[in-house]
């Protein structure tokens, strides 16, 4: 309810101040200069991104991840395991790759669990690119681990609710809410099956599904970025731009988009831009912008840089 309330709270100060000296171009010339409902829409997408960050599942829970290497590992927090854990038992099982395939054997009186059913034995461990992914959950729910596939290589990812990064977590900051970055642009799709390189933090270069490229007008100027997805689906835009860096986070931001209409058009909300999830942690596997998608142009719109707690409270 407290979410919900925040933005209430926020439409009413907004009915109540009317349409005075704090009003911003609305994105279209036919559109409201001063609009209630799309500040507490952005107010409740603020709110709803900060609580998925700071889920006991959510990308401030990561501790650890961990590339397998070898044909078997043991796991756990002490000092004996082959992989050793931030967080958890002092001997959680063992993962071993057989026949094309990974398993994973609990350490016999450690409680795991999937799927909310206590494991004893040998479990298959299916990795997130595959159609039903294998979480085991440990320490009375706490903690989750998973396997991730990149490119040819397969590791350990490793959640917890107790981790330093969500328990000490610093506070998400933003650009005031602008109407006009919330753009109408055009779609321009690219032939069936046209993929592009992205490569992530780690180095890997990775072919994504590229449907087609988004077309908007900015300060007098057409600019373009590419998307990623397939045709037909809901859109993903990696971008830098001259803000990155220089008060947005230097690795660039994502915006999820709809999909296109039957006019080929999509709205892009820069307001919504949102940092990658290796803002808040050294865990993650972060596509990066591919080189179509850096505009010489400052967004200045959506989340600035993360502020972590001991770097005070300026962005």
């Amino acid at each position: 309810m407290k979410r919900w309330a925040g933005a209430a709270v926020l439409l009413a100060a907004v009915v109540m101040a009317g349409c005075g000296g704090g009003d911003r171009p609305a994105a279209n010339a036919d559109a409201p200069r001063f609009d209630p409902r799309f500040l507490m829409d952005n107010d409740i997408w603020r709110e709803q991104r900060q609580a998925e960050l700071l889920a006991p599942d959510g990308w401030t829970s990561l501790v650890g991840l961990h590339w397998l290497e070898l044909k078997a590992h043991y796991i756990g927090s002490g000092s004996t395991s082959g992989i050793r854990l931030a967080m958890g038992p002092p001997r959680l099982g063992m993962v071993v790759r057989d026949g094309g395939r990974y398993w994973f054997t609990p350490e016999p009186g450690v409680a795991v669990q999937v799927d909310g059913q206590a494991m004893k034995g040998r479990i298959p461990f299916h990795a997130d690119d595959e159609a039903d992914p294998t979480v085991i959950a440990f320490d009375d729910g706490k903690g989750a681990l998973s396997l991730i596939h990149r490119g040819q290589r397969h590791a350990l990812r490793v959640k917890h609710a107790d981790a330093p990064a969500r328990i000490h977590f610093g506070h998400l900051d933003y650009w005031p809410a602008d109407l006009s970055w919330r753009i109408t642009a055009r779609f321009v799709p690219h032939d069936a099956g046209k993929t592009m390189p992205v490569v992530d933090i780690t180095g890997l270069t990775t072919e994504q599904a590229n449907a087609g490229a988004i077309e908007f007008e900015r300060d007098g100027r057409t600019w373009r970025l590419e998307a990623l997805g397939e045709p037909g689906r809901s859109l993903f835009v990696i971008f830098a731009d001259r803000t990155s860096g220089r008060g947005s986070y230097a690795a660039g931001r994502y915006i999820d988009l709809d999909a296109p209409d039957s006019r080929s058009q999509v709205v892009i909300d820069f307001n919504r831009a949102y940092n990658p999830p290796c803002a808040f942690t050294p865990f993650a596997t972060c596509p990066l912008p591919p080189p179509e998608n850096r505009l010489d142009l400052p967004v200045e719109a959506g989340e600035k840089a993360y502020v972590k707690p001991e770097q005070g409270d300026a962005a």
